[in-house]
């Protein structure tokens, strides 16, 4: 499965550079860079998962240990969600969101560059998945239908029921849904269309977020944190690849023993030459 990806991915690089820029187009990609990136952050999101499989079960004792009113007042209300139909909602517009990139193809311009907006969508996915799955594989943080009493304790103590933070459908989501509407935007500045297109893009990842807290898989503020960092992420990976800001860039880091301090580090990086 992961080398048919790869292969996806080349073959889409390739194409586009063969045929890049025959139509307009407010983005500039590279096959060296753009490849670097997609491999680097892919590369993270594996060593993420990899984390969350490893990730320990809550002991009783811990579980034990566990009061609702220690949650932050803007939380509380969550404590105790358990939704099975919730749940099973949320994978409607999460599913859906991933998509929404398929919009551009009505549009001629986009539609000529598409293996270009492929190219940056992925990017963006794949960005957010590695900010994901390094803080849910690192960050222990109990559900909240780790608080519900009337559930199993196997399923309370599950590490999968221990990374409440933060909210991975919300971000994913956030950033299909921002990325479609900034590029959107950026192929069609004068389009009146373009508060309609934003709309929903906060609508949808909004709607995924009051879900999974019903469900009882995350608090408001994992939600709020999801949106924010999956919004980022779609409008700053296009934004990184408009033509006249190359200066900027963004790519996926990793460090052993940083300063021989023992601690190693996983992330992504900013530059910006003057």
């Amino acid at each position: 499965m992961m080398n048919k990806y790869f292969y996806i991915l080349l073959i889409g690089l390739i194409s586009f550079n063969l045929t890049a820029q025959e139509k307009k187009s407010p983005y500039k990609t590279d096959f060296w860079k753009d490849g670097a990136w997609i491999a680097g952050s892919v590369g993270l999101n594996v060593l993420g998962v990899i984390s969350i499989q490893n990730k320990a079960n809550l002991s009783e004792t811990e579980l034990a240990n566990l009061d609702g009113d220690d949650i932050w007042g803007i939380n509380r209300g969550a404590v105790g969600n358990y939704s099975e139909k919730a749940d099973e909602l949320s994978y409607i517009p999460f599913y859906a969101s991933f998509a929404t990139p398929i919009l551009m193809l009505l549009g001629e311009d986009e539609r000529s560059n598409f293996g270009q907006i492929s190219v940056m969508f992925v990017e963006t996915m794949a960005t957010t998945g590695a900010f994901f799955t390094i803080t849910a594989g690192n960050v222990q943080k109990s559900r909240p239908l780790v608080y519900n009493e009337t559930l199993p304790i196997e399923d309370r103590l599950d590490s999968d029921a221990q990374r409440s933070f933060f909210a991975g459908h919300t971000a994913a989501t956030a950033a299909a849904t921002f990325f479609t509407a900034k590029v959107f935007q950026d192929f069609n500045p004068e389009s009146p269309a373009v508060p309609f297109v934003w709309a929903g893009a906060v609508a949808v990842p909004a709607y995924v977020g009051y879900l999974r807290t019903k469900a009882g898989k995350h608090f408001l503020t994992d939600n709020l944190i999801g949106f924010g960092i999956g919004a980022a992420c779609g409008i700053l990976v296009p934004e990184i690849h408009k033509i006249g800001n190359e200066k900027l860039d963004v790519y996926p880091t990793m460090n052993t023993n940083v300063m021989g301090t023992g601690i190693d580090t996983k992330g992504i990086g900013f530059n910006y030459s003057f």
